[in-house]
């Protein structure tokens, strides 16, 4: 999910969880990136998703994220820039795991 400048974690969630992940950017530099823009998404690729996750994405995509993991009932994570503040519509859970912050949301 909207992937930028953060290749390496899709690739080591993908090899140590062994799990299908997509990653998606409105800018792909990658042939394993899918063009998509989460302002319009195209629904049909995060059909089957379980999980929509976003590592430090501006705060005026937070609410795009969350359309998205509601409308096809994935969880949510954003991991945000230590100075940004969550900006959805919902309450998200605070998580602290280990040294990393970041906030969830389960829509199931």
């Amino acid at each position: 999910m909207a992937v930028g400048h953060f290749l390496q974690v899709g690739c080591n969630l993908k090899d140590h969880l062994k799990v299908d992940i997509i990653m998606t950017d409105i800018k792909p530099y990658h042939d394993w990136i899918i063009l998509d823009d989460i302002r319009q998404p195209d629904l049909k690729i995060y059909k089957d998703a379980g999980l929509i996750y976003s590592i430090r994405p501006p705060e005026e995509l937070h609410p795009y994220l969350e359309k998205i993991s509601k409308k096809t009932g994935a969880d949510l994570i954003i991991k945000p820039l230590s100075t940004d503040s969550i900006q959805t519509g919902g309450k998200m859970d605070l998580v602290n795991y280990k040294k990393a912050v970041f906030y969830k949301k389960s829509f199931k």
